[in-house]
């Protein structure tokens, strides 16, 4: 007990500095902490994935869709238990950072292979009913204060023209893991119309959606079917919806890999202030030191005392951050929301926080330490006069 009291006395006797320390350590755990939570959300749709899910495209690239035909094809391969299509719709609604997913689908094959998407019976036969009927997710209602029987105005730079839908249904999360923004139409509106304007463009699919029967049997299913369309005019990739996710973040992942890099950079920036503090502390007390040692203090409690003094000043400026990461974390999401869907702060987050606090601690009070445990009690006194 007299040590943590001698301890705790000692770290506030430079007020100013101290405190200065332990701000600059709580922005520095606030910050790491939410900078490793953003790099979690580029990656939350791909965690939510399904094994049974399957994505097949055309070889080239996103850009160039493939005959709507091979859906009965993929049907047939062994292993599929369900196909559907879905094409990427790219409407903007009244302003153009106003930015939401739009998938046209085969909603029948659809959303039967995505039982994470939850919908109230009456709402999901009034949109299978309307053709021009629209699936809003209830983080994107949530968003933009859509309703059931609101009208949504898009415009699309993919297919030309004023688009209008009718919000007949608004679909739930099964869980916290599902990311519940996108909007769904049906696919056959979206051709009726694409054949009266662009003809030689329709009957066209962006992506197919193809449902398994296991994980263990995607790799054998996704070669099978895109040996099925090998030399055709529009050859086939098929993998995991996981993959294809991925995919995705991959266009990004330098700057992913860049925000993670640079929340370690404010940990090391820290350590070095928090060491500064405390090699500052042990000049200061040198004479303090060697009278301790002189009153029959071994080396070893000296250097106890400042390790003591180091983790401290650690402790209470990660325990202030981590307080504050939560709150943070959620203004910060709502602020993102249209950006980020879903910004999960996982417990793996505390505990990496803990984690660079206790080395912080411990780079900050190790030299110091050493050199105050080896100082000679003559030095040590010579050095106050």
């Amino acid at each position: 007990m007299f040590f943590l009291k001698f301890v705790f006395r000692n770290v506030f006797r430079a007020r100013l500095r101290s405190t200065l320390t332990i701000v600059g350590l709580v922005i520095a755990i606030l910050a790491f902490g939410l900078l490793q939570t953003v790099v979690r959300a580029w990656y939350a749709s791909a965690e939510a994935a399904s094994a049974t899910r399957l994505i097949t495209r055309n070889a080239i690239s996103l850009t160039f869709s493939m005959p709507v035909y091979y859906r009965d094809k993929i049907r047939a391969v062994p292993g599929v238990t369900a196909v559907s299509v879905s094409n990427w719709f790219g409407g903007i609604y009244k302003e153009p950072k106003n930015f939401f997913a739009q998938f046209a689908v085969d909603a029948p094959t659809f959303f039967p292979m995505y039982p994470e998407f939850v919908f109230e019976p009456g709402e999901y036969q009034e949109f299978l009913r309307d053709r021009r009927g629209a699936a809003v997710g209830r983080q994107l209602a949530d968003l933009y204060g859509f309703k059931v029987g609101d009208t949504i105005p898009l415009k699309s730079a993919i297919y030309p023209g004023n688009w209008e839908f009718t919000v007949r249904a608004i679909y739930d999360a099964k869980d916290e893991t599902t990311i519940t923004r996108q909007m769904y139409f049906h696919f056959d509106y979206l051709n009726e119309q694409i054949k009266k304007v662009f003809p030689r463009r329709a009957d066209a699919a962006g992506v197919f959606v193809v449902g398994i029967k296991d994980g263990p049997s995607a790799a054998d299913v996704a070669r099978t079917v895109d040996a099925e369309f090998k030399n055709s005019l529009a050859e086939t990739l098929t993998e995991t919806e996981k993959a294809f996710t991925l995919g995705f973040v991959a266009m990004v992942e330098t700057i992913v890999v860049a925000i993670e890099g640079v929340s370690y950079v404010v940990i090391l920036i820290i350590m070095a202030v928090a060491a500064n503090t405390m090699a500052m502390t042990a000049r200061e007390r040198l004479a303090e030191y060697a009278t301790l040692k002189a009153l029959g203090f071994k080396p070893g409690m000296v250097a106890a005392i400042i390790m003591g003094e180091a983790f401290l000043l650690a402790l209470i400026g990660a325990g202030i951050g981590m307080l504050l990461t939560t709150p943070v974390v959620k203004g910060f999401h709502a602020a993102t929301i249209s950006v980020f869907a879903k910004m999960p702060l996982v417990a793996e987050t505390f505990y990496l926080q803990a984690a660079c606090a206790v080395v912080v601690g411990l780079v900050a009070g190790v030299v110091p330490a050493f050199r105050a445990a080896r100082v000679k009690i003559v030095d040590g006194l010579r050095h106050v006069a």
